[in-house]
């Protein structure tokens, strides 16, 4: 347990967050949040690294603009590690291994810092190799899968990764609950230009974000979700108490099907409506997969024309007319670059609600919080 000094915010990070805060808005400097979710997590029971690893990941969501799989999912993280609904202690086991493939079973440990070290592993993996495969079974929730495939992208290699969710999407047809929102995401490695990094939940919509909407008192566009009586809904608690939509229809539920393949029936891990679900479900494990698919980018031609290549096709994307009421073609993942560069030279902005979580979460674990003292 933390005592009321903390693991060493220090005065500089909590003075940086302050002098952003008194600009006019909520917003906080990438180093004093990492810090701060970091001793929070510290409080909860977790080591160093696997703290570490996780405020890091979070904060990068938030960066990112991915706020649903940022900052506020710190709360539900610490109670379900208070429950002991997942286990503190991080021991991986290497179930099954290849010189090109391992099976991890992670032992219910954290989803963040057990999809670190399988991304890892699986590069590693590529690198020797040449392909790298890696599923992991009796996990958690990972975050946010953009993370992983621009590890593998930043060492020059393609890569695939998909995770399964707790049920909340219904087979196109169908109005009862089977799939989770079921990401996948790829990363190719560029030359001059920006990595592609691609990340979508196969709903039309991540729930995280509708939790985040509830949190924030929003409503939710119509096409999200449906509610428990099956009509389009603009209240995310009818939604969240509903099902939410595949994006492009049968073609949305075709991709959540090989996502939950690869991630759950190729791994062992638990799969649709078997998965505990991470909100609501506090007396289970949740026992999700992570499928994690990693290649050389050279295996075929000589890594410096791939990389001109995709140089190559980037350049010529950029140059294409654009349609009516277009202003930019922006490439795959470079919002969320955009995004991460100004909230990198400008704060990460976080709302009132998510604060007040982290308060009481911080409270609780008796976590120094004068980051937030102009709020409170």
């Amino acid at each position: 347990m933390v005592n009321g000094t903390g693991h060493g915010l220090t005065k500089y990070c909590c003075r940086k967050a302050v002098r952003l805060l008194i600009n006019n808005t909520e917003r906080f400097e990438r180093k004093s949040l990492e810090l701060f979710i970091k001793e929070v997590f510290l409080g909860a029971g977790l080591d160093d690294g696997q703290a570490e690893v996780i405020a890091r990941h979070l904060v990068l969501a938030n960066l990112r603009g991915v706020d649903s799989h940022g900052i506020s999912r710190v709360e539900i993280y610490t109670k379900r590690l208070e429950k002991g609904l997942v286990n503190k202690k991080f021991n991986p086991v290497h179930s099954y291994e290849t010189p090109v493939s391992a099976l991890i079973d992670a032992q219910n440990t954290s989803g963040i810092p057990i999809a670190t070290y399988g991304i890892e592993l699986a590069i590693k993996k590529a690198k020797n190799s040449g392909i790298g495969i890696v599923g992991i079974n009796n996990s958690n929730h990972c975050g946010m899968l953009a993370d992983y495939v621009a590890k593998a992208a930043e060492e020059d290699c393609i890569a695939i990764a998909a995770t399964n969710a707790p049920a909340n999407m219904p087979p196109w047809g169908g109005k009862e609950r089977f799939f989770g929102t079921n990401p996948i995401a790829y990363g190719v490695p560029a030359g001059k230009e920006m990595d592609i990094i691609f990340d979508m939940a196969t709903s039309k919509v991540a729930r995280g974000k509708i939790i985040l909407a509830q949190k924030n008192k929003q409503k939710i566009p119509l096409g999200w979700a449906l509610s428990p009586a099956g009509a389009p809904t603009e209240d995310p608690e009818e939604a969240l108490d509903g099902v939410v939509l595949p994006v492009g229809g049968h073609k949305g539920y075709g991709i959540a099907f090989l996502v939950e393949t690869l991630s759950a029936l190729f791994t062992g891990a638990a799969f649709g409506p078997y998965i505990g679900d991470l909100y609501k479900d506090m007396e289970n494990a949740q026992n999700t997969g992570q499928f994690f698919l990693v290649m050389r980018a050279d295996l075929f031609q000589p890594l410096e024309i791939f990389k001109k290549r995709v140089d190559q096709m980037i350049g010529e994307i950029r140059t294409l007319p654009l349609m009516e009421g277009a202003d930019k073609i922006f490439l795959p993942g470079e919002m969320e670059i955009k995004k991460l560069e100004d909230r990198t030279k400008n704060g990460i902005p976080i709302s009132k609600e998510v604060i007040s979580e982290l308060l009481r979460v911080a409270n609780h674990y008796k976590i120094r919080t004068e980051i937030f003292n102009s709020l409170v």
